[in-house]
């Protein structure tokens, strides 16, 4: 994919040494693989995670603190829902 890229942006820049519509074609095209064709999602240096993980692992903190914070502020409603559940 990169391979034709690359030959199809240097022969839009070569095309583009008359008309300046070519060098807006070739740029059109680098703008359109950058934001959209890349077919591996972007590296991730080994400290950090990806965004879809790093927003479920929000998610679920998010949740635990709330069911934590439920459980302590209502401890007997809390109990009755734990019975419910292994009945």
């Amino acid at each position: 994919m990169r391979g034709i890229l690359a030959t199809g942006t240097v022969v839009l820049v070569i095309l583009g040494i008359g008309n300046h519509l070519w060098w807006l074609a070739a740029v059109a095209l680098l703008y359109l693989y950058a934001t959209h064709g890349r077919g591996s999602p972007r590296p991730t240096s080994p400290g950090t995670l990806p965004d879809n993980y790093r927003a479920y692992r929000d998610r679920r903190d998010r949740q635990a603190r709330w069911e934590r914070r439920y459980r302590r502020e209502r401890p007997f409603e809390a109990r009755r829902q734990e019975r419910e559940k292994t009945s």
